[in-house]
């Protein structure tokens, strides 16, 4: 039913948009491209909400539509009299079609490549079993080891591979728990909680970073160890503070938590060549700027290696998750579209932002990600929210003392990823909710609780970035 609706209004609004007059949309300088372009975004947030159809179709069709009815190769009766009063401004149709293959995107696919070979040769299994050792087995210490693991195996993997994972590993331990034990609560959600925060560490842990990255160019650009300078931090500190309120809110009945993950780190010519590209690949990420080369060229190193050696076969590549990069690419196009019309400069000015404190603003930024990302995919969150976010950046002199606009994009990413109060809201916390250790209530208590602690954190951040002259 709910996919009906959601096809039904998905075509009717847009139409709708599309029949009224200019005039009546107060919308300040609205002129028709601009018009055919705001059907396209009703028809982005209601399919993006909805899901009719699979996101990723939804950004295909997204990036269709555009070509159709605003590029300048669409169809011949949307670009005549391009110079006539408030027409408006075509978008050239390669803009659009490099969104496919944006720095960006090949960004991911090094991260994508890297998590095929680390799973096809045990090394995040093996990584897992080695780094819990050292937290012993009472139960809040090892909920800290597994939250640990697994949010520096999201920072280059995908949150939910990783979430995956290591639920596997957990279940036969967590099937021993008491049923009354509030602690099998707290160990089944700290690691959808960590995957999904520690995603926020690196460009490359989650598709929101990716989408973000796009914004940060020019003088706001930052590199792939710039991010992690700041980032990592923030993720160590919030992973801390989820493990102490997971450790309060479902304190232990048993003294002990027995763990055995069996295996051994595998010793072919191609396991070893996966352990040596895994780490210069990092490596050249954090330091590569020192001998010229950028994230985006250093991302081809595991695709070049693995594809050459055979570690990664075709059969192999069929089973990345190439719609995670047309979901992205979507988003990408949907926001050249509202920059090269000028649709997302007129959406600012159209609303009196200069009235608000710029704390509140940036505030009302961050939480709006956060709500919109607890019942919607994050990525569509972002693909949605950051074309504006920007310009609003852009458009304000009073957010400058802050950071101007690589704080907002920064914090309104942020917000993104700290969606995560339902099952719903990430796929991690879906992966964790069907282990049947918890119930919907748990999660929203501790989803929620995550959501202001992290909230309070994104503040705390932009101040001491501010500080110390980061923006």
């Amino acid at each position: 039913m709910k996919k009906w609706i959601g096809l039904i209004a998905g075509i009717t609004v847009p139409l709708l948009i599309l029949s009224l007059p200019r005039e009546s949309i107060p919308i300040i300088g609205l002129t028709l491209v601009e018009q055919r372009l705001l059907a396209i975004f009703s028809f982005a947030v209601i399919f993006w909400i909805m899901e009719p159809i699979p996101v990723f179709s939804a950004s295909v069709l997204i990036i269709f539509l555009q070509l159709l009815l605003i590029s300048d190769k669409g169809l011949i009766w949307f670009r005549q009299n391009p110079d006539a009063e408030g027409f408006g401004t075509l978008v050239p149709h390669k803009a659009l079609f490099h969104t496919f293959a944006e720095p960006i995107i090949l960004l991911f696919l090094g991260g994508f490549f890297l998590a095929m070979a680390a799973t096809k040769y045990r090394l995040d299994v093996n990584l897992a079993r080695v780094m819990l050792k050292p937290f012993g087995r009472k139960p809040a210490m090892v909920m800290l080891g597994i939250m640990l693991i697994t949010a520096m195996f999201s920072m280059f993997m995908s949150n939910t591979a990783t979430t995956a994972m290591m639920l596997a590993i957990l279940a036969p331990v967590l099937a021993l728990f008491d049923p009354d034990d509030p602690a099998r609560v707290g160990i089944a959600l700290s690691v959808p909680f960590a995957a999904n925060v520690g995603g926020l560490g690196t460009p490359i842990g989650t598709p929101p970073n990716a989408v973000a990255m796009k914004y940060l160019t020019g003088d706001m650009a930052v590199s792939f160890g710039g991010w992690m300078g700041f980032a990592l931090p923030y993720v160590v500190v919030l992973l801390l503070l989820t493990w102490l309120m997971l450790s309060m809110m479902f304190k232990a009945k048993s003294q002990e938590v027995h763990l055995e993950i069996k295996g051994r780190f595998m010793r072919s010519w191609e396991a070893i060549a996966v352990y040596l590209t895994f780490a210069g690949t990092i490596l050249l990420w954090l330091f590569g700027s020192k001998i010229g080369l950028n994230s985006y060229v250093v991302a081809l190193v595991p695709v070049a290696v693995f594809t050459a050696s055979g570690i990664i076969t075709a059969g192999d590549m069929k089973k990345m998750s190439w719609d995670v990069l047309w979901l992205v690419s979507g988003g990408l196009a949907l926001g050249v579209g509202l920059s090269q019309t000028g649709l997302s400069e007129h959406l600012v000015a159209s609303i009196p932002f200069d009235r608000f404190p710029p704390h509140l603003i940036v505030c009302m930024a961050v939480m709006l990600c956060i709500v919109m990302g607890t019942f919607m995919s994050h990525t569509a969150t972002a693909n949605l929210v950051l074309p504006i976010i920007a310009a609003l950046g852009m458009g304000l002199a009073s957010l400058e003392p802050l950071g101007g606009t690589k704080m907002l994009v920064i914090a309104s990413t942020f917000g993104c990823s700290l969606a995560m109060a339902l099952p719903i809201s990430t796929p991690p916390n879906a992966l964790a909710y069907a282990t049947n250790f918890f119930e919907t209530k748990n999660m929203i208590k501790a989803g929620l609780a995550v959501n202001v602690i992290g909230l309070t954190l994104v503040f705390v951040m932009l101040f001491v970035l501010n500080q110390i002259g980061y923006f």
